[in-house]
């Protein structure tokens, strides 16, 4: 229960996880946070992990000094993490896609693949980018790469562009605003914050494919 409660506990404040977690470990959270990041993009069954506003909180805490962390060094072990965690779980969608996409399964339709398979080839690039800053749609999106079969060498390509910057623009914005007084004040609304300004986007993309469907329909 005590270990439930700490992860819980870390969910809701990342900072005060991340303050925990040095003091404990010191040199290892380098490891650690290679985990979360690793595991937030590589398994769709863990798209609750913190992601933006784990490394917002990161950045801020390496900023204030004592942690002995070094952002550069962490930057490139986060970037090594989200690219080697979305191949992961792009190679398990291939894996899986024949074994579920079947004529005559009436839930994971054959159809659905070859719609998945149509829209990467037209979107893929920008899908695969653009989701690594949208909480959960970029832990499912490799999966669907993966099941569209989009080339492996055009995904690995998008997917070392969009991690690399989805790890450098928010791991730096928390060094470099995570301790202005207004943003230290105000941390837990910031994170809160941050997650809501990355969930707009999908909604309103879906909301907008539902009223053009409707529209055609009439």
């Amino acid at each position: 229960m005590e270990v439930i409660k700490q992860i819980l506990d870390f969910l809701k404040d990342p900072k005060h996880g991340l303050d925990i977690l040095v003091s404990q470990y010191h040199a290892l959270t380098y490891l650690i946070l290679f985990v979360i990041i690793f595991a937030e993009t590589g398994f769709v069954v863990t798209p609750f992990l913190p992601g933006d506003s784990l490394l917002f909180a990161a950045g801020a805490l390496i900023a204030g000094g004592g942690t002995g962390l070094d952002i550069y060094i962490l930057t490139i072990i986060l970037i090594a993490a989200a690219f080697t965690g979305n191949t992961v779980n792009y190679l398990l969608g291939g894996y899986i896609r024949p074994k579920v996409f079947k004529e005559k399964n009436k839930i994971l339709k054959l159809d659905y693949y070859l719609q998945t398979k149509a829209f990467f080839d037209k979107h893929g690039g920008k899908a695969v980018i653009f989701s690594r800053f949208m909480p959960i749609i970029r832990t499912i999106a490799p999966f669907v790469a993966g099941v569209g079969k989009m080339p492996f060498l055009r995904y690995s390509l998008y997917n070392i562009i969009g991690g690399a910057s989805w790890i450098i623009l928010f791991l730096f914005s928390g060094y470099f605003l995570g301790n202005v007084p207004f943003f230290k004040a105000h941390f837990s609304l910031i994170g809160i914050a941050i997650i809501v300004i990355s969930i707009i986007p999908p909604i309103v993309a879906g909301i907008r494919s539902r009223s053009s469907k409707k529209a055609v329909t009439r």
